[in-house]
């Protein structure tokens, strides 16, 4: 059964909450059941207000008492309730009391679907801003056997809870309208849960999809339009390739990240890794059990001649995904910016691995001339947080080392640099390889565009084959065959 919406956003107005809430409600063949936790039910009071209701709503309901909640969808171990986890079990329950109690035989054509929240709203003393899990899982067929599903995360900026409330129930309306008549274009669908909402009202930090409609749909790639759309600052995605919670994967832990372009992933890049990650286990305020390493890839990274190349970063993301690296996409592009974001969610020991034209950049004036206090204030941020700097050497043209020891920085910068320096905040990478000292990304990616010989043996084992088979960064899958 196919559902379409006739017209284009570029054309057409943006239609009003209750124009959306109307459409679903006046199609005959949706039919589901809406569970709100922790924000009362503002979503489905949209379809309420909206008319025509009864054909739609089988069922509306608020488990607010945990002991309810409970006796419904089960114990949480943790007894953490605004959880994926949770969010996923109220979608599953709640589906399976429709197929349950609603006859198929007598409702052929009825499409099912269940619509969750689980959501904490700002505390009372205005500490912490509120966050929650938001998903759908629904049918565009009936005769699916197996349902589509859409789970974000979100956080609220506002700070009053009614304000919050008001937001989670338009995104609701938005995500409800969307997935059952913009399934076939998820990027517009992300686009569009913003109708009618502010960047300033809501970050969406995660979002995956899955189902039969969405089999095509990579997740890394709509983890990138959320930053590319200024929805969230950054977003994560596992060796899997599902986006993950930032918050869950960082939280209390020690952080180890690596930033660089990947474009390959070289051995350059994962000697850095692995002898950065070697020493900073052996701090003694880092326990390895709780420590997460991330690589990251600022957007400024992914643009190609002022847009982004969304193919490049899918080749990008696919050979870090399949070294088993957690993959951070994100919009910062000065490091003080990025450890002030993992600082969000751990107070632990983190390091920064990196070449030494990075750290010459970092005290640098110049990026620094839009904050009141400069490069100070960037300083501050950036060094007063428990942080190490693990630097990977140099080689230079005349085929000296340059390393923590004897690069130059600005004149004006020299005893502020000898400063963090004397204070061990920057440390040299000594157990280095020095054949990796004259590997570049940008080599590899010359070599692999021109047809070259002899660029496979400076990428990590395994990478080569799969940048050969998946035909990756322009590599020619025939060529490559016919040299083997």
């Amino acid at each position: 059964m196919e559902i379409t919406l006739k017209g284009d956003r570029e054309f057409d107005q943006i239609p009003s909450l209750k124009t959306k809430a109307l459409r679903i409600n006046l199609n005959e063949n949706i039919y589901g059941t809406f569970a709100e936790i922790g924000a009362g039910q503002e979503t489905v009071r949209q379809f309420f207000r909206a008319g025509g209701a009864s054909g739609t709503i089988a069922k509306a309901m608020s488990a607010y008492d945990k002991d309810f909640s409970d006796a419904i969808y089960g114990i949480e171990d943790d007894k953490r309730y605004v959880t994926e986890a949770r969010l996923r079990k109220m979608l599953i329950h709640e589906i399976n009391l429709i197929e349950q109690r609603l006859i198929r035989e007598k409702h052929p054509n009825k499409l099912y679907f269940s619509y969750a929240n689980t959501v904490a709203t700002i505390d009372f003393a205005k500490k912490y801003k509120g966050h929650g899990w938001v998903g759908i899982r629904y049918q565009i067929d009936p005769n699916e056997k197996e349902y589509n599903e859409i789970i974000l995360h979100i956080r609220f900026k506002e700070n009053d809870a009614r304000l919050q409330q008001e937001t989670l129930g338009i995104l609701g309306t938005n995500l409800i309208y969307g997935a059952f008549y913009k399934y076939n274009e998820p990027k517009k669908l992300l686009r569009y849960l913003y109708d009618h909402l502010d960047k300033d009202q809501l970050e969406i930090d995660t979002i995956n999809f899955s189902g039969p409609v969405f089999e095509d749909v990579d997740n890394r790639l709509m983890s990138l339009q959320l930053v590319k759309n200024g929805m969230t600052d950054a977003v994560m995605f596992a060796p899997d390739g599902n986006n993950v919670l930032p918050a869950a994967v960082l939280y209390k832990r020690n952080i180890l990240a690596l930033r660089g372009s990947f474009r390959p992933v070289t051995k350059v890049n994962m000697d850095m890794f692995k002898k950065s990650y070697d020493m900073f286990i052996k701090e003694n305020k880092v326990d390895e059990e709780k420590t997460q390493v991330v690589f990251e890839i600022t957007l400024s990274n992914l643009r190609a001649e002022g847009e982004i190349d969304e193919q490049d970063f899918m080749d990008r993301a696919k050979l870090l995904c399949s070294l088993g690296q957690t993959v951070l996409i994100s919009n910062f592009q000065e490091y003080y910016k990025l450890v002030e974001y993992f600082s969000q969610y751990t107070k632990s020991r983190m390091g920064l691995a990196m070449g030494v034209n990075n750290l010459v950049d970092i005290f640098d004036e110049k990026y620094y001339r839009h904050l009141s206090g400069g490069i100070l204030e960037a300083f501050g941020k950036l060094f007063f947080k428990d942080l190490r700097v693990y630097l990977y050497p140099m080689q230079n043209d005349d085929g000296t080392i340059t390393n923590s020891e004897n690069l130059k920085v600005h004149p004006r910068m020299k005893e502020l640099y000898k400063f963090f320096k004397y204070n061990g905040k920057v440390v040299d990478i000594s157990d280095y390889n020095m054949s990796n000292l004259t590997v570049f990304s940008r080599t590899v990616l010359k070599m692999i565009n021109e047809g070259e010989d002899g660029w496979e043996a400076m990428l990590p084992e395994g990478v080569s084959k799969l940048i050969k088979e998946k035909s990756l960064f322009g590599c020619e899958t025939e060529e490559v065959f016919r040299d083997e």
